[in-house]
This record gives structure tokens, sequence and C-alpha cells, in this order.
């Protein structure tokens, strides 16, 4: 009653009207969780090989993770129809804060961390794509992506040996930072105001399934085509992230190189406009292409090294090649989604992360019985090479503008 008798230009005031997410805001929450995930990215392998003791143990609970996360992912547009994307999201970013906690704890605590920061992973991203679905024209999508990327540089690049050398001082002192910086997150998303979406609207029925949309994905090959970039393409980060470590303490190696590496590769980041650019004149398909067959072939490299100091050179020549399937790999599915299925299709798109947290460990443990930490990186190398084969029937125009496309075809 008292709503109605309020004027409309009151309560949707022109300033407030006016006012809309641009690629900045979602940039600077990408930093935010980057600061998180990138303080845990090189602490998780070494604190979970530390508390289990073997590295098939920790491929098996990586696969059990991934397993639920998988679920949780493609349950989210369900309940998103239950509560508004907002508390979503703020959800996500109390399950870093239950993972910092956790993981400070210490002992099996490690494996509850782990699970609830890749909980929270997979809420936020969804959220997020969908607001950037929402409010990003497709033709800015590209400089959407860099610009989130750049912001996330510092953290991507600083965070995983910080984490490392933190760990060292005071074993709980990276899932504290974490927990610190998911409260900042929190409080950061809220002050943007971002609210629940533009097509949040009031339910007029029952929910429905919340699988029906699987169908209308599948009936898409290009949906198809993208999702499966990204699902390789992580294959490919996880046997950098997590065996490389695993891999140089086996050997040897410095205990701490493999944080120092993957810190290094993200520091590729700040030249992501750079990579955005060389994209753009030539085309996402060139793009993709050369992203998979560069790093399928460091990875086959370093598969067949006698020497593992040539194996880990070879993995970080590779990483920088994943650094540019993580700018153009993602384009193909975000330019053939339907706006009027944002929401469901960025929850099967972010289902990419879990998939490859199933398979590259599930797989790994399998490999690991009868072959060592190196035949992991040939069955990397291999996937990335069929996305190779894959990427050549993408269309040769996808992502020039058209001013570039009528130049070209004269």
């Amino acid at each position: 009653m008292f709503e109605r008798s309020v004027p409309e230009w009151l309560r949707h005031p022109p300033a407030a009207a006016a006012r809309k997410p641009g690629a900045k805001a979602f940039a600077t929450l990408s930093g935010l969780e980057a600061a998180i995930r990138g303080m845990l990215l090189s602490v998780f392998p070494l604190a979970m090989y530390g508390a289990l003791q073997d590295a098939g143990r920790v491929s098996s609970v990586y696969f059990v993770i991934g397993l639920v996360s998988l679920c949780v992912g493609l349950l989210l547009p369900w309940v998103n129809r239950l509560i508004p994307r907002r508390w979503l999201y703020t959800i996500g970013g109390a399950l870093y804060v239950v993972g910092g906690i956790a993981g400070a704890m210490g002992g099996m605590g490690i494996v509850v961390a782990l699970c609830a920061c890749t909980l929270a992973t997979v809420t936020c991203f969804i959220c997020l794509n969908a607001y950037v679905l929402d409010y990003v024209a497709k033709n800015d999508l590209g400089k959407t992506e860099t610009l989130r990327m750049f912001y996330s540089a510092l953290a991507w690049s600083g965070g995983p040996v910080t984490g490392v050398a933190l760990m060292k001082i005071w074993a709980p002192l990276p899932f504290l930072f974490a927990g610190g910086f998911a409260l900042v997150l929190v409080a950061v998303f809220w002050w943007l105001r971002l609210g629940n979406g533009k097509l949040i609207q009031k339910a007029r029925g029952p929910a429905p399934n919340p699988l029906a949309f699987l169908s209308r994905f599948f009936a898409q090959p290009r949906l198809i085509a993208g999702w499966l970039f990204a699902v390789i393409r992580s294959c490919g980060w996880w046997g950098y992230i997590v065996y490389l470590p695993i891999y140089a303490i086996e050997h040897g190696l410095w205990d701490e190189l493999g944080g120092v590496l993957v810190s290094i590769t993200n520091a590729f980041l700040f030249v992501s406009p750079l990579m955005l650019r060389w994209v753009q004149k030539r085309s996402v398909r060139v793009a993709v292409r050369t992203g998979f067959l560069c790093a399928a072939t460091g990875f086959l490299l370093a598969a067949v090294s006698p020497l593992p100091e040539v194996a880990v050179a070879c993995l970080f020549l590779s990483s920088a090649f994943l650094i540019l399937l993580d700018i153009s790999g993602g384009l193909p599915f975000l330019m053939a989604v339907k706006p009027s299925e944002r929401t469901e299709m960025a929850a099967v798109y972010s289902s990419f992360r879990d998939v490859s947290g199933i398979l590259t460990p599930g797989i790994g443990a399998v490999i690991l019985l009868v072959a060592p930490i190196q035949g992991i990186f040939a069955a990397v190398g291999l996937a990335l090479g069929s996305m190779y084969l894959l990427a050549g029937r993408l269309h040769p125009m996808l992502g020039v503008a058209p001013a570039a496309r009528v130049r070209r075809a004269a």
C-alpha cells in the first residue's frame, strides 16, 4: 500500500536508473576473487599432499569434490528461482570464509576447506557470468573478459608464491588471508548494488525441472564445442597447477618450485590486452587453435622428457598458451548463448570446472596405478591436441568485427 503511494520517480530516481554496472565493476569482483583463489592455488596441492601423503589419494579426494561441485552447479539455476541471485553470490562469498577457517584448522580440515572453496568458486562463477551476460553487449564480451583478467593479474601472479611463503611461516596464514579477502569481496559486491540481474522476475508457476535446460544445450553444437574447449583448457591447468608441484617434490626439485612457476605464468595476464589485440587482428578460431596446439606440444614433450628440469620447462612454456586460451577459449560459448537462456547456460558453462575436476584427477588416479605422473602429462597433451582439431570447425570470422569482415571479404 505504501509503495503504491510513492511516486515512480522517487522509487526509481533517474540517477539510479542510469547507473549500469560496466566492465570495471565485474573486473573488480574478479580481481578480489582472484586474490582468494590465487592465495590458495599452490597451497592446496601441498597441503593436501601433506595431509594424505599419497598422490593417488589426493586425486581421489579431488575427484569426489568435483562430483559434488558438478551437481551443485547444475542445480543452481533451479535454486536461483527460490533464492535471488544477489543472495546466491553472497552465499558463495561466505563459503570462501568457511573454507579459510577450515583450512586454518589444518589436518583433515584441509579437505573441508577444499570442498567449501570449490563450491564457492562455482557459485560465484555462475552468478558473475550471468551478470556479465545481462549487462555486457555481445561485441564487448572479449574486452570485458580481458579486463577481468587484467584486474586479476596481480593476484594470480603474486598469490601462489605468497601463499606458499606464508605457509612456510605458519601453515594457517594463507587460509586466514583468503578468508579476509572473502569478506572484502562480499562487501564490495553489495556496494556495487548489482541486484538480481535484468531477467529476474517473480515466479508465476512451479519451478521447472532443474536439468531440463540440458536438452537445449545438447541441441546446439556450437555450445557443446565451446564447452569442450573450456573443459580441456581447465584440464590443462589441472595438470600444471596440481601435478607439477607434486612432480617437483617426487623428483627432488625445489619444494616451492610449483608456486613460483604458477606465479610467473599468471604474470602473463599483465599482457592480456596485447593478447586480445592479437586475437582481434586475426580471429577467435586462429587464437583457439594456436593455444591448443602449442599447449599440447608442451605437455607431450614434458611427458617424454628424461630430465625433470626439461619437463618442467616444457610445462612452463605450455602454460603461456593456456593464458591465451583463457582469453579466447570461452568466447565461442559466450557468443553463442541466447539471451533467454543466460542463467541456465551460465550454469552449464561453469560445469567445465567441475567436469575437468572430475576427469583429470579421476583419470589421473587410474594412470598413477600403472605409470608415473608424466603419464598424466601425456593424457592432458593428447586431450589438448584433440581440441586443436575440433577448433578447426569454428567459423573463420568468429569474433571479427563486422567492419573488419567487410574489409577481409573485399
